[in-house]
């Protein structure tokens, strides 16, 4: 009589075992049964899905993604975001590659097609984030991006730039804004953005500093010059109400410049010296100019601060080690300017103020 009861005392036992074999199998573990099972997200359309993500980005991005979400718009619009596969997603980039208006600066469409697929991964992250889909089904997330060409930027040597600063000066409908304009981006390097985004709240004139707004929603407090800190507060009484808030780059009328402005005064400058057409020079070529002379003669942690490029994404650890300061941004700055800053690692000293610099080419 005993071995049937052993018997039957184990075989409660396989069935848990065949029980948690079968759940393993379906992937499925036991504290899920216990939970109340979720009912299924209703899935939106590209376009009621584009609106929501549009409102959920910075600026920066909205102004970015915002004409390659009207391609994607228009050519899915109406179907769920679940439905394209990585397939489509490539032709659509192709599509728009081979769309593009071809200028001289074109580079076979490249910047559009990365683009698309870049405004296609966002909306797809923000559907992963709702749980709307899962990672593994994120279907943008499998399509490479064209591989980036070399820029074709680069420095300015100084005759060319003093060129540039002497047309501004004689030319166009303001030449005072343009020259400000210009001094501004030599001495800080700055990206347009963070010059269209300079307000009376950004200037702290005793420390000869202005606070820089730019992408990627960084904010950083950058050295200027004496004389530019001057330029730029008359610049600012006779064109402002004095509000804290208003932009500090604006017209005669007090209307603050857009980016219009950049297209056209580098447009007046191309008509008076036609290399600056044909290479498509642009304000950024004065970025890639000043950290040039800054990388020279002060090293590469120094034109990496200079630049606001702190994050270390890119270049290792050892950049959090031997990252610059701003003392040491400001001494750059005096030698490039000439002129003593208060933030300089030795306030008095100029250190190569000799050496030809793109902000003394600017002062001439």
């Amino acid at each position: 009589m005993s071995e049937p009861q052993a018997t039957a005392a184990s075989a409660p036992g396989h069935e848990l075992q065949a029980l948690h074999l079968l759940l393993a199998r379906l992937g499925v573990t036991p504290e899920q049964l216990l939970t109340q099972p979720q009912p299924p997200a209703v899935m939106p359309t590209f376009d009621e899905y584009i609106e929501r993500v549009s409102a959920a980005v910075p600026e920066g991005s909205r102004r970015l993604y915002s004409t390659y979400w009207r391609k994607v718009s228009d050519a899915w619009g109406s179907r769920r975001i679940d439905e394209p596969d990585s397939l489509e997603i490539k032709q659509l980039a192709e599509r728009a590659k081979h769309s593009t208006v071809q200028r001289r600066n074109a580079r076979g469409g490249r910047s559009a097609a990365e683009h698309l697929i870049s405004a296609v991964r966002c909306l797809y992250q923000h559907a992963v984030a709702d749980r709307l889909i899962a990672a593994s089904d994120n279907p943008a997330a499998r399509v490479a991006k064209p591989r980036r060409l070399a820029s074709t930027r680069r420095a300015l040597p100084d005759h060319q730039l003093a060129d540039i600063i002497k047309v501004a000066a004689t030319t166009g409908n303001d030449p005072d804004l343009d020259n400000l304009i210009l001094r501004l981006h030599i001495e800080t390097a700055c990206r347009r953005g963070g010059a269209l985004a300079l307000q009376r709240a950004d200037l702290d004139p005793a420390g000869c500093l202005i606070q820089l707004h730019e992408k990627g929603e960084t904010v950083r407090w950058q050295p200027i010059s004496p004389t530019l800190m001057s330029a730029i507060l008359d610049h600012d009484v006779q064109r402002s109400s004095g509000d804290s808030t208003e932009r500090v780059l604006r017209y005669r009328n007090g209307r603050p410049i857009t980016r219009r402005r950049y297209d056209y005064l580098w447009q007046r400058l191309g008509k008076h010296l036609p290399w600056v057409a044909t290479q498509q020079v642009s304000i950024h070529w004065l970025r890639h100019t000043t950290l040039t002379w800054v990388e020279r003669n002060y090293g590469y942690a120094v034109a990496r601060a200079y630049a606001g490029h702190n994050s270390g994404r890119d270049t290792g650890v050892t950049a959090t080690y031997v990252r610059a300061d701003l003392h040491e941004v400001a001494q750059a700055l005096a030698a490039l300017t000439g002129e003593p800053h208060p933030a300089a690692v030795v306030p008095g000293l100029v250190e190569g103020s000799a050496v030809s610099s793109p902000a003394s080419t600017a002062a001439r």
